[in-house]
C-alpha cells in the first residue's frame, strides 16, 4: 500500500487479517488502507479480516492495474518504459505533491512545485518540443 501505485497478477488476495490475532494492522495500514479505499470500506476490511481477490482490490482502488501472473513483469515494465519518457524533474515533484495530498500543507506545496518548474531545463524542453510538434528529450 506504500508503493507509488500497485499492479496485481489475478491470483494475488488482499486483505488486514490482525484482528484475527488481537491485533490491528501496523506500520501505517489503516492509515494508507483508508487513503485508498475511503473510510467505510477500511473500516469493513480492517473489522471483518475479508480477503479480497485482486478484481475486488482493482474495483476498491486499491491496485491500479490486474493481470495474468505471466504478464504481471512485462505490463510493470510496460507502465515504466512509458513514465521514463518524462521529464524526471517533474515526476519527482508530482510524488512529493500527491505525498502531500490530504495534508494541511498539500496545496501549498503544490503552488510551490508548479512554480519552481517554469525556470528548469525540463519545462523549456518540455514546452519546446511542444510547440515543435516533437517528443521531448529529458536529461
Amino acid at each position: 500500500m506504500s508503493c507509488h501505485f500497485r499492479v496485481a497478477s489475478e491470483n494475488a488476495k488482499f486483505g488486514q487479517p490482525e484482528v484475527n490475532l488481537g491485533l490491528i494492522p501496523g506500520y501505517g495500514g489503516t492509515q494508507r488502507l483508508t487513503a485508498l479505499v475511503g473510510k467505510g470500506k477500511a473500516m469493513e476490511l480492517c473489522m471483518t479480516a475479508h480477503m479480497a481477490d485482486a478484481n475486488e482490490a482493482l474495483q476498491w482502488g486499491l491496485v491500479n492495474h490486474v493481470t495474468t501472473q505471466e504478464s504481471l513483469l512485462e505490463r510493470t515494465k510496460d507502465i515504466l518504459n512509458i513514465i521514463n519518457t518524462k521529464s524526471p524533474m517533474a515526476l519527482s515533484r508530482v510524488i512529493t505533491c500527491i505525498n502531500q495530498a490530504g495534508h494541511s500543507n498539500g496545496y501549498q506545496t503544490e503552488i510551490q512545485e508548479f512554480g519552481a518548474c517554469f525556470q528548469t531545463a525540463d519545462m523549456k524542453e518540455g514546452g519546446g518540443a511542444f510547440l515543435e510538434k516533437r517528443k521531448p528529450v529529458f536529461a
